[in-house]
C-alpha cells in the first residue's frame, strides 16, 4: 500500500486537530496535502508550517491574505472545494451547513470522503445520493454512532434484507434526567458541560438538545437506507456502546470503545483496513456497568422535531437543520433560553413550503428561506 493523501476542511477545530493527531502516531501512512478554514488565521499557519500541505483554503478574504503572506510556497485558495483535488481521502470537518460543498465536490470527483459534517447529508441527502453512485466515490462516517453502525453493518453478507432496526446511542448529555421546568433558566455554560465528550459549541449545544441525535437519526436514514420506523434512539450515559444494529434473527451487533472521537477518525482514513494505533481500548476490569433507557422526547422534543421532518423528506430536513443553527447560535450569544430552541425550530417548520429538490440551488434556497422565518420567530 501506497501513502494516503488527507486534506481536512475544518482543520483546526475539534475533529480536524484530532485528525492531524492521528496521522502524526501513524508513522507515514498518511500524507497531510490540504488544509482548509474558514478564518483562524495564526491556527492554519501553524498547521501548514508544520505539516506542509499543498493546498490551503482559507474562506475568509482578509484571513486569506494574511495566511498568503505567511506561506508564500504553499497554494491558498478561497474554496475548501479544491482540497479533493489534491487528495485521496478529504475529511469533512466544517461545522454546519457550510460543508456542503466539501461533500458534493469530494464525492463529485470520485473521492473517498470521511465525513464528520452530518448537516451537508442532512440537508441535501436528494442531491448527494446520487453523487455516491459516482465511481470511487465513497462516504465513510466519522459521527461515532454511524461510524459504529458501518463496522456493525460489516457483519452482515446481505445489509439491506437482514437489517431489522438501527439502534444509535445517545450520552443524554449534559441535562439528562432533568424536567422541563428545570430548563427553564439553564446557562449556556451548563449547556457545554458535556459529560463525555469534547466537541465544539454548536454540536455540544446540539447534544443538551437531544437535536443532535434527531440529526443522526436523519443521517443514519441518508447514510443507509433505513426507514425511520426502523431507526430507534437509546440513552446509554456511559458512550461506550456508540451504536447497534439487530438483525433480523434477533441478534443485536455492537461497536463498543471508550469516548475517543480518534477511533472512527482513524476507521475513516484506514478503510477498508483497520488502523495500527489504537484508540479507546476498554479495561474491562474497571468498566463496572452498561445502562440503556429511553429517551425523554417530552423534555427534549428536538428529538421528534428531527423524526417529523426526516418523514416530511424533500426540503424540510434542510429546513430543520438552518433553523437550528439560527437557534443555537441565538442561544449562545445570550439572545434566548436553552427552552426556546425547540420553539424556534417548530414555528419554522410549520412555514415548510413542500419542495422537492431537485438541484443544490434548491438546497441553498431551502437553507436560505428557512433562516429567514427562523429569524423572524426571534425577532417576534
Amino acid at each position: 500500500m501506497g501513502i494516503t493523501r488527507v486534506a481536512i476542511a475544518g482543520s483546526t477545530g475539534s475533529i480536524g486537530t484530532q485528525t492531524l493527531d492521528f496521522v502524526a502516531q501513524s508513522e507515514g501512512q498518511f500524507e497531510v496535502v490540504g488544509l482548509g478554514v474558514g478564518s483562524s488565521v495564526d491556527e492554519v499557519i501553524a498547521q501548514a508550517k508544520l505539516w506542509k500541505p499543498k493546498v490551503v483554503a482559507v474562506a475568509n478574504e482578509d484571513a486569506r491574505k494574511r495566511v498568503a503572506e505567511a506561506l508564500p510556497e504553499v497554494q491558498v485558495v478561497a474554496e475548501q472545494t479544491a482540497l479533493a483535488e489534491v487528495a485521496d481521502v478529504v475529511v469533512n470537518a466544517v461545522v454546519g451547513f457550510a460543508g456542503l460543498s466539501v461533500t458534493m465536490s469530494t464525492l463529485q470527483q470520485g473521492k473517498r470522503l470521511a465525513l464528520a459534517n452530518k448537516e451537508s447529508l442532512i440537508a441535501a441527502g436528494p442531491v448527494v445520493q446520487p453523487l455516491r453512485k459516482i465511481p470511487g466515490a465513497h462516504i465513510v462516517p466519522v459521527d461515532s454512532e454511524h461510524c459504529a453502525i458501518h463496522q456493525c453493518l460489516r457483519s452482515s453478507g446481505n445489509e439491506h434484507r437482514e437489517v431489522q432496526r438501527l439502534l444509535l446511542t445517545a450520552s443524554g448529555g449534559p441535562f439528562r434526567g432533568r424536567t422541563k421546568e428545570s430548563l427553564a433558566h439553564v446557562t449556556v455554560e451548563e449547556a457545554l458541560k458535556h459529560p463525555t465528550w469534547s466537541m465544539g459549541p454548536k454540536i455540544t449545544v446540539d447534544s443538551s438538545t437531544l437535536m443532535n441525535k434527531g440529526l443522526e437519526v436523519i443521517e443514519a436514514h441518508e447514510l443507509f437506507g433505513t426507514g425511520f420506523d426502523q431507526i430507534d434512539v437509546v440513552v446509554h450515559p456511559q458512550s461506550v456502546v456508540h451504536s447497534m444494529v439487530e438483525f433480523t434473527d434477533g441478534a443485536v451487533i455492537a461497536q463498543l470503545s471508550m469516548p475517543d472521537m480518534r477511533l472512527p477518525i482513524a476507521y475513516a482514513l484506514s478503510y477498508p483496513q483497520r488502523a495500527s494505533v489504537p484508540f479507546g481500548a476498554i479495561d474491562w476490569s474497571t468498566l463496572a456497568r452498561l445502562d440503556f433507557e429511553a429517551p425523554d422526547t417530552q423534555t427534549f422534543v428536538c428529538l421528534n422535531l428531527a423524526y417529523e421532518a426526516g418523514r416530511i423528506g424533500g426540503t424540510a430536513p434542510a429546513w430543520l437543520s438552518a433553523a437550528n443553527e439560527v437557534a443555537v447560535e441565538a442561544f449562545l450569544s445570550g439572545k434566548i433560553t436553552w427552552s426556546r430552541i425547540p420553539e424556534v425550530i417548530d414555528a419554522t417548520l410549520q412555514q415548510h413550503d413542500g419542495l422537492v429538490p431537485t438541484i443544490v440551488e434548491d438546497i441553498l434556497h431551502a437553507d436560505a428561506l428557512a433562516r429567514r422565518f427562523a429569524l423572524q420567530v426571534l425577532a417576534a
